[in-house]
């Protein structure tokens, strides 16, 4: 056997190992007994709070986001109903605020901030379960529009937001 050979056999025997560790994947997820997850839809009700401004689709792609996070950093599958870890909430807080002013006290800078709560179960581990606020935001000059920064801001808004939650349910640190 050649030492390439050698080496080919090598990693895919490691591969398979690691494979064969079913709590184990490269993002650090304790996923434990859990085969399946559940997020359920994330319901928009910062909308009907004062301030707030009305997103289309909102809650909708948050919760596709989250489902993506966990579907791409663990080995569980994506089940509608019976979930092993059931993923729920809302969307509290959806809102753009002055945050800087200018030597004419104009605003210059503006930042928009969203807040989810969830509410985690683990069918397998009970002590788990958690219900928590998480917020991120995101901020941006005064003289664009929010529909211009929209897509940036939830981009990171989401991705932050998505791995804390990640973190806080099966974070292993």
């Amino acid at each position: 056997m050649s030492i390439q050979n050698g080496f080919r056999v090598a990693v895919l025997g490691l591969i398979f190992f690691l494979s064969g560790c079913g709590a184990y994947n490269f993002s650090g997820a304790d996923v434990g007994e859990a085969k399946t997850f559940q997020v359920n839809f994330f319901q928009n009700y910062a909308d009907q709070t004062p301030g707030s401004t009305i997103v289309p689709g909102l809650d909708r792609d948050f919760t596709l986001s989250l489902q993506d996070m966990i579907n791409n950093l663990t080995s569980l599958s994506l089940t509608g109903s019976n979930g092993d870890l059931v993923y729920e909430g809302e969307i509290v807080e959806y809102k753009v605020i002055p945050m800087t002013a200018n030597s004419e006290q104009r605003t210059s800078q503006n930042r928009l901030t969203m807040s989810v709560n969830v509410r985690f179960f683990n069918t397998k581990k009970p002590d788990n379960d958690f219900e928590r606020r998480f917020s991120f935001f995101y901020d941006f000059d005064a003289a664009a529009s929010l529909t211009s920064i929209q897509s940036a801001a939830h981009e990171e808004i989401f991705e932050r937001l998505t791995q804390d939650i990640f973190n806080a349910s099966l974070g292993n640190w």
